[in-house]
């Protein structure tokens, strides 16, 4: 970049005295630097706007975070940040702690037995993710980490009321590629989902002033995956420690018929079935059904669909009836070997730098003109 990212990182967070998660980061360094990152009235112009009439000005604040996290440094002190619970989990917990169930914005979180179960929901979208659903996604696994009387986290799918699947549950779709094509999802909203939602799913919670390989808070996290998960949701099993699918499941990671990278995918992916079938899923679209062959090496368990109730139940006494005391340590002792931060750290930079290209690409807009029908699909 024309001016020093890493000067910069250094004056808007004290010297790393003070942990700002990636859009705050961005926001205070087009206040402190003009010119360098785009201000809020730019963006807030632009906002409106269908990706194919944006400017691309939310490539500067790719280039920008694409510049910190190859530092060991910096990059490691704003991954630390985005480990950090949010500002309003804690007020979320205590409703928590009182009532056992927390409704927020694309998110439910309640209490079975020594479970926190965390069901993904936007019914209308086939529970995609957007800008409507990683807030109170996020925060709801903040509150199901923190909670004192949870032992494991259990991610599932909603009920939804899309006509073709409507009153069946499913894991789900991926990013909405209908907010996409419409403008509606926003460039640092990838940066958020993958350093914190996600990240935080694989590491748990930051504490402050120590590292995240050091110490933390975190529990298994698991999945009852139903009818499919596609992209970010494919993404997300990745990132757990158990996957119970139904027999009729599949998995896919569109990436090539969206124009995007997927995530963490191309980090994580050949770790589980080799790099030949993860380029094959990633840039040739192969779709992994959960009961093959290859879709076990990302499952570890199929039951029929007609018993997931039954199944969640004795998988939370499987992994909960002896405690879950040296889960935190062997959790951190396979990450010391698979994917440590800084290897993480290393991979975001690339990830960074290359979304943003691909966010406001033209083949992005033809992907989904051609593959997704998007121009003739309502918000």
């Amino acid at each position: 970049m024309a001016w020093d990212a890493l000067a910069a990182y250094d004056t808007l967070t004290g010297g790393g005295s003070r942990a700002l998660r990636v859009d705050a980061l961005c926001r205070l360094g087009a206040e402190r630097f003009p010119g360098m990152l785009p201000g809020e009235a730019e963006l807030a112009a632009e906002a409106p706007l269908p990706q194919r009439d944006k400017k691309g000005l939310e490539k500067a604040q790719g280039r920008f975070v694409a510049a910190v996290l190859p530092d060991p440094r910096a990059g490691g002190h704003l991954c630390r940040a985005m480990l950090l619970p949010r500002e309003d989990s804690r007020k979320y917990l205590a409703e928590f702690e009182a009532r056992g169930v927390l409704e927020l914005a694309g998110a439910r979180l309640h209490r079975q037995g020594k479970a926190a179960i965390l069901t993904l929901r936007n019914p209308r979208y086939l529970n995609a993710e957007d800008e409507t659903t990683l807030e109170g996604t996020e925060t709801a696994l903040d509150v199901a980490l923190l909670d004192a009387k949870s032992e494991l986290v259990v991610l599932r799918g909603d009920t939804v009321t899309h006509t073709k699947h409507a009153g069946r549950r499913v894991f789900g779709a991926g990013i909405n590629l209908t907010h996409l094509y419409q403008g509606k999802i926003r460039y640092l909203w990838y940066l958020l989902r993958d350093l914190g939602f996600v990240n935080k799913l694989y590491r748990g919670l930051a504490l402050p002033g120590v590292h995240p390989e050091e110490d933390g808070i975190e529990k298994p996290c698991v999945a009852a995956l139903e009818r499919f998960a596609i992209g970010g949701h494919c993404q997300i099993l990745l990132a757990l420690d158990y996957v119970m699918a139904a027999e009729d499941a599949y998995m896919t990671l569109p990436a090539r018929k969206e124009g995007i990278i997927p995530g963490a995918a191309n980090l994580r992916l050949p770790r589980f079935v080799g790099p030949r079938v993860a380029r094959q899923a990633i840039l040739a679209g192969r779709r992994l059904d959960c009961a093959s062959a290859e879709g076990r090496m990302i499952c570890d368990e199929v039951v029929p669909g007609a018993e997931m109730d039954q199944a969640i139940e004795r998988l939370i006494a499987l992994l909960t009836d002896s405690g879950v005391v040296s889960a935190a340590g062997n959790r951190r002792a396979l990450r010391s070997g698979e994917e440590p931060l800084d290897r993480f750290r290393r991979y975001m930079a690339v990830y960074a730098r290359e979304q943003a290209q691909c966010h406001f690409s033209p083949a992005l807009i033809a992907n989904l003109e051609k593959h997704w029908d998007a121009a003739n699909r309502r918000g």
